[in-house]
């Protein structure tokens, strides 16, 4: 069968970041609109006689200097002499990481870049998404095959060999990035599956939480903040892509709520903060951040309940982790368990401050209501039916101060991905010392905390927002061969 493909267009060396982002751009606008145009044609006239089939675009480095780089820096700098590249999807939306990147790069080895068209098919249900008036229909439902005209998804070349340190290279090309082209489209589809908004309105500082009760709060401070011209927030961003831009327009939510309902107060330049309400269980605490992590956030932060373990704890009392007992077990082909997830200074700084700063507490005082320690995830929600004498053995000989099923992996995820992480919980029942969380004690205590613990999150991420990037993205995160892309 005759293989049809775009108009070729020459591989350029750019000295531009600007210049070089545009031709990316150029490049996935002509292979998309050419993978549209020629799937519409054959919805509307039948089985093409031809197969359709265009590429993704490429960004490479090639040096052949040990450049002498400012070591402080964690990114934005390739380890030695070679040739790096990686495919590229959707330019637009990461038009200023990757910029930034490139930048870097440029600077970095006093080097061009080079782009041009890879040798990675786009497939079909990539380039048409986004675009409503496209649906790729399910195997079968069309008069013809559509693998045999065109590209689908293949999993056996999605993956994340790249960030879990297990890539094997099959030339002499090592990678720029963390992700393939065809590993972040696979998840900004599954961003807008898992979440009910485009990945466009996610911005670069998320917050993850396991109650809807933070979700009204969240919502309240937003529209606070909008009606604040001083605030620097622009948009609020509702489950379903419902857009606000004043504190008083009322949101109409979907009749059927997403799994993760997600929301997004939006600044201009991205910094604004995200609110993902993941539920309850560290497989959505995966799922969540697996894919949230191609969009490169500055940091991530879990706020949400957990066990108080300590006798001297009180219920509301704020545990900030700075350690983690694995017993999630959702990630343990991934990063194995004797993995120590270090906690990053800068987070942990953020954290206590916001702490002092809403609780008007400082200094030893701000201990009689938060406890730093070891927190233990686990995959069990009921574990105290159990025979207690195992886990709490193993809680107690782990000096943890409490116990959740999401913070671990977010954390343990946020280091895999090289994603600044942090925890900080609110105890909300204390099962070891008689008090269980039941419905009187939970809506007192929900009503209570919620406001108090989610203000002092997005404190922690504005201020987090005012540091330099260089000094959040942590070398504690970078390994011996690492990509220069964030």
């Amino acid at each position: 069968m005759t293989i049809k493909t775009p108009d070729p267009k020459p591989h350029k060396s750019f000295s531009d970041a600007d210049a070089a982002v545009a031709y990316l751009q150029e490049l996935y606008d002509d292979a998309t609109t050419f993978l549209r145009d020629a799937f519409s044609g054959a919805i509307q006239t039948g089985a093409p006689a031809a197969r359709y089939r265009a590429f993704y675009p490429e960004l490479r480095l090639e040096t052949s200097s040990f450049a002498k780089i400012d070591t402080r820096l964690s990114f934005g700098h390739v380890a030695g002499p070679g040739v790096y590249a990686t495919t590229i999807t959707r330019p637009h939306l990461f038009a200023n990481y990757l910029r930034q990147q490139i930048e870097l790069l440029i600077s970095n080895h006093d080097q061009p870049v080079q782009v041009g068209v890879s040798e990675t098919p786009i497939p079909l249900h990539f380039a048409v998404s986004g675009d409503d008036s496209l649906v790729v229909p399910q195997e079968g439902a069309h008069e013809f095959t559509l693998r045999d005209v065109f590209d689908v998804p293949d999993l056996a070349t999605t993956n994340d060999d790249i960030v879990n340190g297990t890539h094997q290279p099959s030339s002499v090309v090592e990678p720029l990035a963390p992700f393939t082209a065809q590993r972040v489209d696979y998840s900004l589809a599954r961003l807008s599956h898992y979440t009910a908004t485009a990945p466009e309105h996610f911005q670069n500082y998320v917050l993850f939480t396991n109650y809807q009760f933070y979700v009204a709060e969240f919502e309240a401070y937003a529209r606070a903040m909008l009606d604040d011209p001083a605030s620097g927030y622009s948009e609020f961003v509702s489950t379903g892509n419902v857009v606000i831009t004043s504190g008083d327009t009322p949101i109409t939510h979907p009749e059927k709520m997403p799994q993760m309902p997600t929301y997004h107060l939006k600044r201009e330049d991205g910094s604004g903060i995200t609110l993902v309400n993941i539920g309850v269980g560290p497989s959505n605490a995966k799922t969540a951040t697996d894919h949230i992590a191609v969009l490169r956030p500055h940091a991530w932060l879990m706020v949400g309940h957990c066990a108080g373990l300590r006798n001297s704890q009180a219920l509301g009392d704020f545990v900030l982790a700075h350690a983690y007992l694995r017993e999630d077990h959702v990630l343990d082909d991934d990063l194995p368990v004797w993995v120590p997830i270090p906690p990053l200074a800068e987070i942990q700084i953020a954290l206590e401050n916001a702490v002092a700063e809403v609780t008007e507490l400082k200094g030893y005082e701000l201990k009689r209501i938060m406890r730093t320690g070891t927190v233990a995830t686990i995959d069990n929600r009921n574990w105290e039916l159990r025979d207690q004498s195992g886990p709490v053995q193993r809680l107690s000989q782990s000096r943890s101060v409490a116990l959740d099923m999401e913070s671990a992996t977010i954390a343990a995820n946020g280091y895999r991905f090289r994603v600044p992480y942090g925890t900080l919980l609110c105890v909300s029942d204390k099962p070891l010392h008689g008090e269980l969380k039941l419905p009187g004690m939970a809506s007192n205590f929900y009503h209570t905390q919620v406001e108090r613990h989610l203000k002092i999150g997005i404190r922690a991420m504005e201020s987090l927002r005012d540091t330099p990037l260089e000094r959040i993205h942590s070398r504690k995160l970078r390994s011996f061969d690492e990509t220069a892309f964030l």
